[in-house]
């Protein structure tokens, strides 16, 4: 080793010293970075009691019910908290990861995350990812608290809707807002947007169908992407989500060369009495079957992972509502789920989003 003495009229000022130990100071470009991807939720159990609190907690929302406060609040506890917890419940027990003791929502979130994290870290070793529930839990509030005591100065928070609505993007919006009120040291957060026409989601979207239907043992005569619905009334205050729908299929249908025809636009899951976006799934399943349909697929784009909407609302009752009226087979495919076409999506939207924070990219 070579050392460089300096003598005594040497009037260069000597540097300072070097200090023995470098420690990361929260909040500089060495601390680490949160991804906290986040889902609409699930009860904690399927009982009374936990759907009574998870309904609560969800129909609460003033984004998810836009109505005047007093009277659904009298609407909500004094009569849906009472009457649906049970019928509710035994709805998620039909679809209930009994291994785990958990909705199938929550096993597939993790399971994102968890796959997605070593793909992260090997663009930048200081990215941390976790996952949380919009409703129930793991809350937001715990997971990016969490996040903030691992060091993470930076948050990446990532609603899973592939197409914006106020009473599911907005609301992780609202929720992440309501935690930074609360917190002294605030990281830095970005919310990500919405990915309804990139080309990630769309080529997963189209070769997973494309593989889906040739694992099928008959050819579906009409396809059917259910989305989930939404009143009409918030469509007509500004919501842009039948666009970003009808965006999607219009390049889903470009991607596999189908027709309008062939490959419908509906939409799924209306609660109450108010007119919501049309057509309606459920109709258009016993109208195709009415009409002399006899093969019919549904797939649902709306949904990064498979859940109640899907396995019961699609698998059970609309199969049943299909069978009852003349069909005679019926698929409903899975959602993207883990599988590493959706891995792919949740990557390319994440790594877009995390322009300027990740200082290590390779690619």
């Amino acid at each position: 080793m070579l050392c460089t003495m300096t003598s005594p009229t040497d009037n260069t000022p000597p540097s300072s010293p070097a200090p023995a130990t470098t420690q990361a100071v929260w909040g500089d470009r060495d601390t680490p970075i949160g991804v906290l991807l986040v889902n609409l939720g699930t009860p904690d159990g399927t009982d009374y009691w936990s759907m009574r609190r998870y309904l609560k907690e969800f129909l609460s929302d003033p984004r998810v019910i836009e109505t005047n406060r007093a009277l659904w609040w009298v609407i909500l506890n004094l009569v849906i908290l009472t009457i649906r917890p049970g019928p509710k419940g035994r709805d998620y027990a039909s679809i209930w990861n009994n291994e785990r003791n958990e909705g199938p929502l929550l096993t597939f979130t993790r399971a994102q995350a968890e796959k997605l994290a070593p793909r992260l870290s090997a663009v930048d070793p200081r990215i941390k990812v976790d996952f949380a529930m919009r409703y129930g839990n793991p809350s937001m509030p715990s997971r990016i608290k969490a996040l903030e005591a691992a060091g993470c100065a930076r948050i990446l928070v990532v609603p899973l809707y592939p197409q914006y609505a106020a009473a599911t993007t907005a609301t992780v919006g609202d929720a992440t807002f309501d935690v930074l009120k609360t917190m002294r040291r605030q990281p830095a957060i970005r919310i990500a947007p919405t990915w309804q026409d990139d080309p990630a989601y769309i080529e997963a979207l189209a070769s997973e169908l494309e593989k889906q239907l040739a694992a099928l043992d008959f050819e579906p005569e009409v396809i059917l992407a259910s989305f989930h619905g939404i009143p009409k009334s918030y469509v007509d205050r500004g919501d842009p989500y039948p666009e970003h729908c009808r965006q999607t299929m219009d390049l889903l249908r470009a991607r596999m060369g189908m027709s309008a025809e062939r490959l419908r636009l509906t939409f799924q899951s209306r609660f109450g009495r108010e007119e919501w976006l049309t057509p309606y799934t459920d109709e258009t399943v016993k109208a195709l079957a009415d009409s002399g349909v006899k093969r019919l697929a549904i797939l649902t784009p709306g949904f990064v992972s498979d859940c109640l909407e899907t396995l019961e609302e699609i698998g059970e009752e609309n199969r049943e509502y299909f069978m009852e009226h003349g069909g005679e087979q019926f698929a409903a495919l899975p959602c993207l789920n883990d599988r590493p076409a959706g891995i792919d999506v949740l990557e390319a939207v994440v790594r877009r989003e995390l322009g300027g924070w990740m200082v290590h990219d390779k690619k």
